[in-house]
């Protein structure tokens, strides 16, 4: 019998990717797919795709979702949340999540760190890959993605919208990472050989959000994050 787990999911090419890996190597059973959304607006957190098509990814993946709603946005919610969630599917004999990340040292540590404190394990399926690797693989497996959110500190309004093919790891600027692992952009999936039919949308408005942070860090000359807004067909604005 494979251990349960569960899988933390964004809907895009990374967590798509990792899911795939999970899926094709039958080394857990995988029971849930989970997903942070902010609660005032209904959408996937940083990546701000709307609810239902987080909904209708999971349907066409054929995997339960589990949804943890945020309102403040700090790591205390996000943690006490995911931590009553958490605790409630271990008595269903969940004991592993699974995430996307790919070679953030410290993101890792800190959710070996939270999850090891609930008694959860870990398991990264993409870790220390070669990032261009990851997403020519990606696309020659099939996978259909599209940029849905990007960093204004590494890349302008006119990605949003651009299809991840053979063409887009090498039209991007050499400072940014080629899956955007340092937060430069962020994707949703919409086919592939995961999922059992085409989620179907159209693009909508583009999105301005302008970060506010109290820090001295350096942030360069990231100010907020451009996001453009799909909707699911036969749904009006």
């Amino acid at each position: 019998m494979m251990p349960k787990a569960i899988f933390c999911w964004s809907g895009g090419k990374d967590a798509t990717y990792a899911l795939h890996l999970t899926l094709l190597e039958q080394k857990f059973e995988v029971s849930y797919l989970l997903t942070t959304l902010n609660e005032e607006y209904k959408r996937v957190s940083m990546h701000g795709v709307r609810e239902e098509l987080l909904d209708l990814q999971a349907q066409s993946i054929g995997l339960p979702l589990l949804k943890v709603f945020v309102n403040e946005g700090t790591n205390l919610e996000y943690e006490n949340k995911m931590k009553e969630t958490l605790l409630l599917k271990k008595k269903e004999g969940i004991t592993y999540i699974i995430f996307g990340d790919i070679f953030l040292e410290e993101l890792r540590e800190y959710r070996e760190k939270s999850m090891s404190a609930i008694g959860i394990t870990c398991i990264f399926p993409l870790w220390k890959r070669n990032t261009n690797v990851i997403l020519n693989k990606f696309i020659k497996a099939g996978f259909r993605s599209l940029l849905c959110c990007v960093n204004d500190g590494y890349l302008n309004e006119t990605w949003l919208g651009r299809e991840l093919d053979s063409k887009f790891s090498v039209q991007l600027p050499g400072e940014v990472d080629p899956c955007g692992e340092n937060g430069e952009y962020h994707t949703f999936c919409y086919d592939g050989p995961l999922f059992k039919n085409k989620i179907n949308f159209n693009l909508g408005e583009h999105i301005y959000k302008e970060l506010y942070v109290n820090t001295s860090e350096n942030l360069g000359n990231m100010r907020g994050f451009w996001f453009i807004d799909l909707i699911p067909k036969n749904q009006t604005i």
